[in-house]
């Protein structure tokens, strides 16, 4: 299981991490904490020489309730931050948090290796022909409505099987577009309530029947510091704890905050699968 990131097959049979990388002031953890040159570079080296395989930018923040930002602001904060990385690091992977086509395209033409959108096409109609054109890896995640109003659509007829379903539209329409490596998340936290997010959680591995690697993001978010009663910033603890769950059950790439916490899950949870009798 490989995807082609600008010429280089990462495989995916052994689990891989992907670091965050917030360019937004209002992200639900670390907002506003990546705003100058030193900040973001220094946190790119943290991440890369704790064993991320990946970086995710985002400059558009899709926590709930988040401030629409217009296309020329993301692209501001996109763009230079693209060319500062790739200038310091030349081989990181960069994968570019975004749901507007015009946005991929510029950062796909600066360096980026990755597109990772949120809406898998919906609120972009010229998503998958960008994708297509370009031929980078496209990591369609599972939401209804938007960032605005999401919350307010958690209900479904039978959850596993409505996004099962999504996706199986989803990677025929990408498929026919000749889009090739394709990676599905199932959305944690998008359009689905703290119960509905521990039942995806459970039946993760259903989504294997598509042959397809399997990106989840669940780190800090409310479906761990709910359930313990704290914050994002004390969800550390929970959130690798949900990692090793979801590993078990087929995770393929890990989003995730704590580079360091998230690759040493997969060192032990890969340790638990080649012991395994």
């Amino acid at each position: 299981m490989t995807i082609n990131c600008k010429g280089e097959l990462v495989d995916l049979k052994t689990p891989k991490v992907m670091g965050i990388l917030n360019l937004t002031p209002d992200s639900f953890f670390d907002g506003g904490k990546y705003k100058d040159e030193a900040s973001i570079l220094n946190q790119v080296d943290y991440m890369l020489k704790n064993g991320a395989t990946f970086i995710d930018m985002g400059a558009y923040s899709s926590r709930p309730g988040a401030e629409h930002v217009p296309e020329e602001e993301e692209l501001k904060r996109m763009v230079p931050v693209i060319e500062l990385i790739l200038k310091k690091f030349p081989d990181t992977i960069i994968s570019v948090d975004t749901f507007r086509s015009k946005v991929a395209a510029e950062s796909i033409e600066h360096g980026a290796a990755i597109i990772n959108d949120i809406a898998a096409g919906n609120l972009d109609e010229a998503m998958f022909d960008t994708i297509a054109k370009y031929q980078v890896p496209y990591i369609m995640m599972h939401m209804k409505g938007t960032p605005q109003s999401m919350q307010k659509e958690a209900t479904y007829n039978d959850l596993i099987h409505d996004i099962r379903l999504y996706f199986s539209e989803k990677v025929k329409e990408a498929t026919a577009k000749k889009i090739n490596d394709i990676i599905i998340d199932p959305g944690f936290g998008f359009a689905k309530t703290t119960a509905q997010n521990y039942t995806l959680l459970n039946h993760l591995d259903m989504f294997q029947t598509f042959g397809l690697p399997i990106l989840i993001g669940l780190s800090r978010k409310s479906m761990v510091y709910k359930v313990l009663g704290s914050s994002p910033k004390e969800a550390l603890n929970g959130t690798t704890a949900l990692h090793t769950i979801a590993l078990l059950k087929g995770a393929n790439i890990i989003r995730a905050h704590d580079v360091k916490e998230a690759v040493e899950c997969v060192k032990l949870v890969e340790a638990l699968k080649e012991n395994a009798l």
